[in-house]
């Protein structure tokens, strides 16, 4: 029987209606990333979300960013220019650590670790950021998973401190040839047609398959399927994708217990 995990980033909302669908969206996936503190998120938001995960069986993983919310994490910080390697490791490890704590306190468990947004991007391709990332991870919790871009420095990061590394691929994003995905700052970067978003996560949980930017084939093997909370009709994807999925056979599945 195979599986996938479908997850979403939330914890992030600002507003009462995007704050209503965060809690919507927890029905429909298995695994969700709560935003600790870094771009966005608070206490109350954090442990709003872990009792809205715990009602609804779904496994919590930590969502560090770099600490720029006026950017919503989505600028990358230059180390040594805009930030201090030190510096972004006490951030990283203050945002995780926060997140546990709540977890905890609701009885609940953090099970892994995606970083957010560029800082996910540079580690894609940076050994020097994805170890910092794995390394702080590891000095927290070895036991906790690192949920990452597939073929990329963070999965050799993870297995240099010991951890285990989840691949993950993107329902609601557009992949270049090179098999990373394509800046939001370029065209028809995020797919807003829901019908080309279940089409990709069909493809991606059944053969690993996407349809790149430039209309070639790309093969990513992921293990969890992302859907971002953020993006229009976030909720109305994660239901269908869900319903489309479990369809061809697959049964939707957190990685991490």
């Amino acid at each position: 029987m195979k599986t996938i995990d479908l997850n979403a980033d939330i914890g992030e909302a600002d507003n009462p209606d995007w704050a209503a669908a965060e809690a919507a969206i927890l029905s429909h996936i298995s695994s969700a990333n709560i935003a600790c503190g870094g771009h966005a998120g608070d206490d109350a938001s954090m442990r709003t979300t872990v009792r809205g995960a715990l009602a609804n069986g779904v496994a919590i993983g930590a969502h560090p960013a770099y600490p720029d919310r006026e950017n919503f994490g989505r600028r990358s910080l230059v180390l040594g220019q805009d930030i201090g390697e030190s510096e972004l490791v006490r951030s990283l490890t203050a945002q995780i650590v926060r997140l546990v704590e709540i977890a905890a306190d609701e009885g609940a468990t953090v099970t892994y670790v995606k970083p957010h947004g560029q800082l996910y991007n540079d580690a894609v391709g940076d050994a020097r950021k994805a170890n910092l990332i794995a390394r702080t991870i590891a000095s927290i919790d070895s036991n906790l998973t690192l949920l990452g871009g597939p073929n990329s420095e963070m999965g050799k990061a993870a297995r240099a401190h010991g951890l285990s590394f989840v691949a993950e691929g993107f329902i609601d994003r557009r992949y270049s040839d090179d098999g990373h995905l394509i800046s939001r700052t370029q065209p028809g970067a995020v797919i807003k047609d829901q019908a080309d978003r279940l089409d990709q996560a069909c493809s991606l949980a059944t053969s690993g398959e996407v349809q790149t930017a430039s209309g070639g084939r790309l093969d990513i093997q992921a293990r969890s399927l992302c859907v971002h909370g953020d993006s229009a009709g976030a909720v109305e994807t994660a239901r269908q994708a869900r319903a489309a999925i479990e369809a061809t056979g697959v049964v939707i599945k957190a990685f991490a217990a």
